[in-house]
């Protein structure tokens, strides 16, 4: 197992994960830049997860611009700090998938419905097509898939205030 394998899998029993063998930086353009233990510079490095909805924490690729895995990250907190950071503010760049934490109302019970809701990224509006656009996931989760093809979260639909949770159960 490598030094960054040791680090990416968490520590055990409090231990302070060892250091990956590589850097991450950002140069001057705002690229992400990967240095490997050779010290070879890696500009235009992109993080990739390999489970966005089901496990965001775990399975991070960084990619070079060639399209080729430089590295392999097993788990994100498992990171130092400077690392994590920099890797997830280019996910979030990446990724848009806003997450519900509240359904304000729908405009009809049948399909299609207009959905207003409320994300982390604010108050929106969105159109369920088909009740087929409402995927279950693990442990409560929900990926809603509205007209325009994007995707919104619901992290745990059992955790949603008792009004989001009726009208999503007309849903499901």
């Amino acid at each position: 197992m490598s030094a960054f394998d040791k680090a990416s899998s968490g520590a055990a029993g409090g231990a302070v994960p060892a250091s990956p063998a590589w850097r991450l930086s950002r140069n001057p353009l705002g690229r992400l830049v990967l240095t490997d233990a050779e010290g070879v510079a890696h500009v235009g490095v992109v993080p990739v997860r390999a489970f966005p909805i089901a496990a965001p924490d775990e399975g991070v690729s960084l990619v070079g611009p060639d399209g080729h895995e430089l590295a392999w990250v097993l788990r994100l907190s498992a990171l130092a700090a400077p690392e994590r950071q920099l890797i997830e503010e280019e996910l979030a760049v990446r990724e848009f998938t806003p997450v519900v934490q509240r359904i304000e109302g729908v405009s009809t019970f049948a399909t299609p419905s207009v959905w207003t809701v409320d994300t982390d990224r604010g108050r929106t509006a969105f159109v369920l097509k088909s009740e087929d656009d409402i995927r279950r996931l693990e442990r409560g989760a929900l990926m809603i898939t509205s007209g325009h093809g994007v995707a919104f979260v619901v992290r745990d639909r059992f955790a949603l205030d008792a009004h989001s949770r009726k009208l999503l159960d007309r849903f499901l």
